[in-house]
């Protein structure tokens, strides 16, 4: 593979990329909150992600079938890369909201992914870095770090529990974006193959395990899930995410990801009584910088001044 040389975006590119990258997180933060929701009721981990891929599956099934897997450009290590950034994915962070709370989910599994990209796209995609860059993903660290220490995060607990699997989370969505952006897939070819693998794989020996238990649930209960983790979350996101990561690149796409702890917080206010700390706003302050930086947000420039004798 060619090395990816670190570049200067213009700033109607950057602009565009931001207003994608930002979408997604968006929704990626609603999800998290709508999942922990979810959870409060009679709905398990494994029901939320079944509900998702159903319905996601469905959606994208006849893009599938017009596409294909794309063998050429992913083989079946591609492939499978792909799949795992949709129900493994899913079913470990939902399971990490067992034990640890949705702003930790928010910190640790979208927040912690664009410094797991940035690692995987040296190594993969050949990509440099430039000193911004560099100076962000240290702001995007410290303010994870701050994030998870405000919420009283600690080691030896369940949490800790939770928070290993939102770390694992965040490394199976980050090998989807490093593969998308390897293979320069469409995003929504991308999610196509990603939802309709998971249904396929998923959906039955989760039918065998559970039984009727879905059925448990109120119809609202089941309705709020379809509609926002199986149509906004893993259809709309992963699209939109998609055209963030072609236009700005995948470390810099993945960037706005770690946004979503920010977004989190916010939305688990009204939603779900949970308040941000002193702590975790200097954090979020951190984490803006940082997104800034590593997604190329354009910076002031000393100007010349030319004089004449």
């Amino acid at each position: 593979m060619t090395r990816t040389q670190a570049r200067e975006l213009p700033a109607t590119s950057y602009v565009r990329g931001a207003v994608f990258g930002l979408g997604a997180v968006s929704i990626w933060a609603g999800n998290i909150v709508v999942a922990s929701l979810g959870l409060r009721s009679s709905l398990t981990p494994w029901d939320i992600t079944a509900i998702r891929f159903a319905v996601a599956g469905l959606v994208l099934l006849p893009f599938l079938l017009r596409w294909g897997l794309a063998w050429d450009r992913l083989g079946w290590l591609g492939v499978a890369a792909l799949v795992v950034g949709g129900a493994p994915t899913v079913a470990l962070a939902n399971a990490g909201l067992l034990f640890a709370p949705a702003s930790h989910a928010g910190a640790l599994f979208p927040g912690v992914m664009p410094l797991m990209v940035a690692v995987l796209s040296t190594v993969i995609l050949k990509e440099t870095f430039t000193a911004q860059k560099k100076f962000g993903f240290v702001f995007i660290a410290a303010g994870i770090g701050g994030i998870v220490w405000g919420n009283g995060g600690t080691i030896g607990t369940a949490q800790t529990v939770g928070h290993l699997l939102f770390l694992a989370a965040a490394l199976a969505f980050a090998c989807y974006t490093v593969v998308m952006r390897w293979a320069r897939l469409d995003g929504l070819h991308a999610a196509a193959i990603s939802a309709v693998g998971s249904m396929v794989l998923y959906l039955p020996p989760y039918a065998i395990w559970s039984g009727d238990d879905l059925f448990s649930a109120t119809w609202d209960a089941i309705a709020l899930q379809g509609l926002v983790q199986g149509l906004l979350t893993a259809v709309v996101s992963y699209v939109v995410y998609g055209r963030a990561v072609s236009i700005l690149g995948a470390s810099s796409g993945a960037a706005f990801a770690a946004s979503c702890p920010v977004m989190t917080a916010l939305m688990a206010i009204p939603v779900l009584g949970e308040w941000p700390s002193g702590i975790e706003w200097a954090a979020i302050a951190l984490i803006s910088a940082g997104v800034y930086a590593v997604g190329g947000g354009p910076l002031p420039r000393a100007r010349k001044v030319i004089t004449t004798p």
